[in-house]
């Protein structure tokens, strides 16, 4: 991890601003630049940041306070970004993080959908962060933005009907349905998902569960190499969301881990069912490329998704793996 205090100079200049742009665009440069710093870029890190200035807006307004009495009335209501946000650096301040990502994690998980399932990718960076390198002020205020964030963008799913299943996670991934019609946003399309594969239901040790779930981590970042075109930006979350999930297993009680390798699983797969391409690509493993050149690389196309794709293919750190990540690099426009 980074130990030159660019990470928290980078964290502190982010929590100017907002969660998202647009209303409903999320601002990725949190995510980005913990990547970036995790794989030894770290001297990139406010260069990069410079170019994806102008996709950031201000922070947004309060519009009152979330409270413990009250919490369950604001929970996914997006005006209330702020006053989440607020919430959860009050919380961070005053109790152990790993204490309050407990509490909250099992509330918020059943809407890990939200904000394209964004909130919970961001706070597994900020866990990584918290349990790799030393805790600090902006590394505990990047938890509690992505908390915040989570509990505003909230969006629980009716539980998808069971199709038949497969035993691996790559063979549950190529049995998903892919909903009727592919058209429109995230939130549209995730309203036509209504039947998925059963994969792992039974799991309920802990260890098994993350065993699991860094099998579904691996085999959606392999499928990302053959199936990226389908759509090159979305498509990333179907590896990025559930990784987030394993990474945030350490921090939590292994009571939690099953559940968490479940909600990663229909997030994965409804992702799948909604942007998946109907044929897959050849693509071919790279070969003699490091995972050093890879992330360079990553760095010079400069995309956000490119990044954290990259940032996930180096936790599965296999050949296919990285053969995904270059190919989110040919499919992406770059960052400019």
């Amino acid at each position: 991890m980074d130990t030159t205090g660019t990470l928290d100079e980078a964290l502190e200049r982010l929590h100017d601003s907002g969660p998202e742009r647009l209303g409903r665009l999320t601002n990725h440069a949190p995510m980005a630049v913990e990547a970036l710093a995790a794989r030894g870029q770290a001297h990139a890190v406010h260069r990069w940041l410079d170019l994806y200035a102008r996709k950031l807006e201000e922070f947004p307004s309060r519009v009152e306070p979330v409270t413990d009495d009250d919490w369950l009335s604001a929970l996914g209501d997006p005006r209330r970004a702020a006053d989440w946000i607020h919430y959860f650096e009050r919380e961070v301040a005053e109790r152990p993080w790993r204490e309050v990502l407990t509490q909250w994690w099992p509330r918020l998980l059943p809407g890990v959908y939200g904000g394209s399932t964004h909130p919970v990718i961001r706070v597994g960076h900020a866990v990584r962060t918290l349990l790799s390198g030393e805790i600090t002020e902006p590394r505990l205020a990047e938890l509690a933005h992505g908390l915040g964030y989570w509990a505003a963008r909230h969006r629980p799913v009716a539980a998808p009907a069971p199709l038949p299943g497969a035993g691996s996670a790559a063979a549950a991934l190529d049995a998903v349905p892919p909903i009727a019609v592919q058209d429109g946003g995230f939130s549209a399309r995730l309203d036509h998902v209504r039947a998925l594969p059963v994969w792992a239901l039974a799991v309920a040790e802990p260890s098994d569960a993350y065993r699991h779930l860094a099998e579904l981590v691996r085999a959606a970042t392999h499928r990302y190499a053959t199936h990226g075109h389908g759509e090159e930006t979305m498509l990333v979350h179907a590896a990025t969301a559930p990784n987030a999930v394993l990474r945030t297993l350490p921090a939590l009680p292994p009571a939690l881990w099953p559940s968490s390798l479940q909600a990663a699983w229909t997030a994965s797969a409804a992702v799948t069912a909604m942007y998946a391409p109907a044929t897959s690509v050849a693509c071919t493993p790279p070969g003699a490329v490091t995972p050093e050149e890879v992330v360079e690389r990553a760095l010079m196309h400069g995309d956000e998704h490119v990044i954290k794709l990259t940032d996930t293919a180096l936790d599965v750190g296999d050949e296919p793996a990285l053969a995904a990540a270059l190919r989110s690099m040919e499919l992406s426009a770059p960052l400019e």
